[in-house]
């Protein structure tokens, strides 16, 4: 059974396909290969609640680097083509914390 791996804050665009890179403040363990189920909220439900599985992915890549370095582009592909590398980076760390300066994992990953 594959992993899970929340995408709370990203559930539309994990639906829509349009997120192909996720960037986490931990998940330095997998490698290119690993399957993963995306789902939309693992951790932290209520009783009664159930996990819900948004789809199975393959990981493709997995590297450490600065939040400060995100491109334009890379936060298109993290799902938001509207918007630019300073929202992505205040985005980041109002919900997941530290700074800018950070060293992240990204994670590319395709859908399966």
């Amino acid at each position: 059974m594959p992993r899970n791996m929340s995408f709370a804050l990203t559930t539309e665009q994990f639906k829509n396909q349009t997120k192909t890179v996720t960037r986490r403040t931990g998940w330095k363990f997998l490698k290119a290969g690993d399957l993963i189920m995306g789902c939309k909220k693992c951790m932290g439900l209520k009783p009664g609640e159930q996990i819900e599985r948004l789809g199975l992915i393959r990981i493709t890549s997995v590297s450490t680097e600065c939040l400060f370095i995100i491109s334009d582009d890379e936060v298109h592909a993290e799902g938001f083509p509207d918007k630019d590398s300073a929202w992505f980076i205040r985005m980041f760390t109002e919900h997941m914390g530290g700074d800018a300066f950070q060293d992240v994992t990204r994670i590319g990953f395709e859908y399966i």
